[in-house]
């Protein structure tokens, strides 16, 4: 028997909340329908002080649960999840901007496409009332979501969901406030749980809106960062390195460049490029192999492999850290060949004006060079505390031990 129970969060919702409660158990005879037997309604008064808890108690076949104080948007839903009885968990917001008459079509996709978490979505060409400030911070955000996680999402922060209670171990911890959507989405995507979003239309809402622009903005921001750097963490930190690592290479060009035409004083711009691209070279590969340390850290954790490249395609033929071992020692020979050079030559009698930017990228060098071997040997032993548990069994088992491949959980390709 499958039963779907519609939470809803309200907090000083008297306008509104009479209207959703009317609309939600108006669905009811649809639901036979695309193979839902039974709907519950749940309202979930987070601490209000007007008279919601009063209407919402008015309804016989509505189950209220009362916060005592306010306690925040996810936290009101996660308790209406823990004392639901439904194989189906939905929800919509109080106030009218989400359309309850589209939960028969939400279920009949998580039943019949046997979807995990089916989002209504407000940005997938339905007609849609949301103000323009907040469609371009959805898009924002989606875009986000979608580049952190390797999957495309239309809505991350839509706040009618229908979802297979099975998952919610999968999802949880979930935070307390407005963030729980954009977290769930970013969670639900880096779990591989099959998730598939249903366009919805999107109406102003009745009443007052509480959603600060800037403050919940930033939250939600600052949690999709912080969530996907719990799964993929050199997605983030690998892409910003790379990108740092690009900018010294520009910046390198550039000289060699001027050097080659005849330039031999940099001038203040010139010392100024230079400062910038030493730091971003070496900023650049800490980053990147700091988050490929991270990976490994991540996966065992987990116990299971990074979801690799970007929406779905690798990046690199290689993980990229795997010829972490081999480019540390090259950038440490060029270094001490570069900096033993430029020395001779200067005990030989050419002037340090023309030697000081050699000696300052062989040591450049040196410290790349040193960063990259040791973060190779991090990674190494890392990569086999990544297979003891198989080795292990294989071993009890009676089973030939065979010397593993390096770096087989391949996080270098998830940037």
């Amino acid at each position: 028997m499958s039963v779907l129970s519609v939470v809803i969060p309200a907090y000083n919702e008297e306008q509104g909340i009479a209207q959703i409660i009317d609309r939600v158990l108006a669905i009811r005879p649809q639901l036979p329908e695309v193979g839902v037997d039974d709907l519950e309604v749940i309202v979930v008064d987070d601490g209000s002080r007007d008279k919601t808890a009063d209407i919402a108690g008015q309804y016989e076949h509505v189950c209220l649960l009362r916060h005592k104080v306010n306690q925040g948007y996810g936290a009101a839903l996660k308790t209406g999840f823990g004392r639901a009885r439904g194989d189906l968990l939905g929800f919509l917001d109080a106030d009218g901007t989400y359309p309850p008459e589209q939960f028969p079509e939400l279920c009949r996709v998580a039943l019949a496409e046997k979807a995990d978490l089916v989002i209504g979505s407000r940005m997938a060409g339905a007609q849609s009332e949301m103000p323009l400030v907040r469609r371009i911070g959805n898009l924002i955000f989606a875009g986000l979501v979608s580049l952190l996680s390797s999957q495309r999402i239309s809505d991350s922060a839509s706040g009618m969901r229908v979802i297979r209670r099975e998952v919610l171990p999968h999802l949880y911890p979930l935070p307390d406030g407005l963030n729980f959507t954009p977290v769930m989405s970013t969670r639900a995507l880096h779990e591989k749980i099959t998730m598939r979003e249903v366009p919805i239309r999107y109406r102003e809402r009745v009443g007052r809106s509480k959603l600060s622009v800037w403050r919940d903005g930033m939250r939600f921001l600052k949690t999709i960062v912080w969530t996907a750097l719990n799964y993929n963490p050199v997605r983030i930190l690998g892409g910003l390195g790379l990108g740092l690592v690009a900018v010294a290479a520009a910046i390198g060009a550039a000289i060699v460049g001027m050097r080659a035409f005849g330039i031999a004083r940099l001038g203040p711009w010139g010392v100024i490029g230079v400062f910038v691209g030493g730091l971003s070279a070496v900023s650049g590969v800490t980053l990147f192999s700091l988050g490929a340390a991270f990976n490994y850290l991540v996966s065992l954790f987990h116990q299971r492999p990074i979801r690799q490249g970007l929406f779905g395609k690798p990046v690199f033929a290689q993980p990229l850290e795997r010829h972490f071992g081999w480019m540390g020692l090259a950038a440490i020979v060029i270094g001490l060949v570069g900096g033993i050079v430029s020395l001779s030559l200067s005990f030989g009698g050419w002037p340090m004006e023309r030697l000081w930017l050699y000696l300052l990228g062989s040591a450049m060098s040196l410290m790349v060079g040193l960063q990259l071997t040791v973060f190779w040997i991090i990674m190494q032993v890392l990569g086999e505390l990544s297979q003891r548990a198989g080795q292990v069994a294989d071993d009890m088992d009676g089973k030939p031990y065979h010397e593993p491949a390096p770096a087989t959980n391949q996080v270098g390709q998830g940037n």
